[in-house]
């Protein structure tokens, strides 16, 4: 019986693709934060969305901030559903059958 392993092919291309995308996202946000404190002299704009379930929290100190975090969950949320759809709109799943 042949088992798929996982560190063979796309797999072990993709967990260390992740981790580094995991990395630089986290990066990016430091250098915006940062950014945003040198830019405004220390009064910089926050925002943000949690979203439990179905239902979004949205925070911010400003209507703007407010705006380009709703914006941002946004994308964010139909790049997901394009990731997580992906292997059916493309006929066929990530794992392959017997």
């Amino acid at each position: 019986m042949d088992t798929p392993s996982l560190h063979n092919g796309v797999a072990s291309k993709l967990i260390p693709a992740g981790i580094i995308l995991v990395f630089v996202g986290i990066l990016l946000v430091f250098v915006g934060v940062f950014y945003s404190i040198m830019r405004n002299a220390g009064k910089g704009e926050y925002g943000g969305v949690v979203v439990i379930g179905p239902l979004p929290i949205v925070f911010g100190s400003s209507s703007e901030a407010v705006k380009i975090a709703v914006i941002g969950a946004i994308v964010i949320m139909v790049l997901a559903l394009i990731i997580m759809l992906l292997p059916l709109l493309a006929g066929r799943s990530i794992m392959p059958t017997r």
